[in-house]
């Protein structure tokens, strides 16, 4: 395996005893669509028992009609060594299943890595209907996606919305390519467009939902433009999920769920990656010398370091976190009010507060 990927060959859809199928241009027999279904429903299942499909069981119908693994026709699993490839065209029988169970785990999948380094994923299977649940679309809902990835996420948003609904944007057109592939091969047509996700897509606005697959390091206001009031934006930040609701072009405020992520962060508008893909581990944090062990294995803590890097020194960080007992998630917030993007702990206008960048 080389440092870089190889070239996806074009997909096209098949015709099979029970619809379409072929990933990457090969048609499927009937035992692989068979095992695809059942490892499929295997997966809906224990989405379910996270209760992600309890606030709006048409999630439940999506992951279960959509098939993951057209969107993740080759993906890499960690050895020692580095990276190895499973993929569906596989000589060997015994690799071609590992592959199949492989696409329908509860986990997520590193599909593109260049130079030994992870740039893209698909992500856990029931972290996405997590959030797609709380972005709590509703029928006739217009929704962008910042981060196309496989296009399996757009691919559940258009069988949500339908087709005509859904636009999801990435600066890489190798990206963008791969994903129009993998959607066409599962029968979806929502708009893909390559450009700049830090600017939005103004062309197709406005949007009632914007739900990001790259982790914000604040809020582009570009994204509040395009938006109707009452819109709902949805983003990794930090080690967590903000939530935002926008009353206007101007002002949007939210609580972070309590959930943690792990997403790349986002490229473009003067940023640094635009990739789908949870389990990024952040790289090149604020200096933590002297700072006790045991705090820095706290999940929370990171969380807290991350949200205030740059702002706050991270023993002040320390400080702070002990001071107030140690906050969950839920306790902190952002406000975007015009230029200015700040979080908060307990209150936006509260003595704890400090800017975004």
């Amino acid at each position: 395996m080389g440092s870089e990927l190889p070239q996806e060959t074009p997909a096209r859809q098949a015709e099979g005893p029970e619809g379409p199928v072929g990933p990457v241009g090969a048609v499927e027999s009937v035992d692989v669509v068979r095992a695809a279904a059942a490892a499929r429903a295997g997966l809906v299942h224990v989405i379910e028992a996270s209760g992600a499909f309890a606030h709006d069981p048409a999630w439940r119908e999506a992951f279960a009609e959509v098939p993951r693994h057209l969107f993740v026709p080759y993906y890499f699993v960690g050895t020692e060594d580095g990276y190895e490839r499973l993929w569906g065209e596989d000589p060997g029988p015994r690799r071609r299943a590992r592959w199949l169970r492989g696409a329908y785990a509860d986990e997520p999948l590193a599909t593109r890595v260049r130079d030994g380094e992870l740039i893209s994923s698909s992500s856990q299977p029931s972290l996405m209907a997590q959030m797609l649940a709380e972005l709590d679309v509703r029928d006739g809902d217009a929704v962008l996606e910042i981060g196309a990835g496989t296009g399996y996420n757009a691919a559940l948003l258009a069988h949500r919305l339908g087709d005509e609904l859904v636009t999801t944007v990435d600066l890489d057109p190798e990206i963008t390519e791969s994903a129009r592939r993998h959607l066409a091969a599962a029968g979806r047509r929502p708009t893909v467009v390559t450009g700049d996700g830090a600017r939005g897509c103004p062309e197709r606005a406005p949007y009632d939902r914007i739900i990001a697959t790259c982790t914000l390091e604040t809020v582009p206001p570009e994204w509040l433009g395009q938006c109707r009031p009452g819109a709902r934006i949805l983003a990794p930040m930090a080690t967590g999920l903000i939530l935002l609701d926008v009353q206007d072009r101007e002002r949007a405020e939210g609580r972070f769920l309590h959930t943690p992520a792990y997403f790349v962060p986002l490229r473009g508008g003067g940023r640094s990656g635009e990739r789908g893909g949870e389990r990024w581990q952040p790289g090149g944090g604020p200096f933590t010398g002297g700072l006790p062990r045991r705090a820095l294995h706290s999940e929370l803590f990171r969380f807290l370091l991350e949200l205030t890097r740059d702002v706050l020194d991270p023993h002040e960080a320390l400080a702070l976190w002990q001071r107030e007992g140690r906050p969950a998630r839920e306790r902190f917030g952002v406000t975007v009010s015009g230029s200015d993007v700040w979080a908060w702990l307990d209150d936006p206008t509260g003595p704890y507060a400090w800017p975004l960048p």
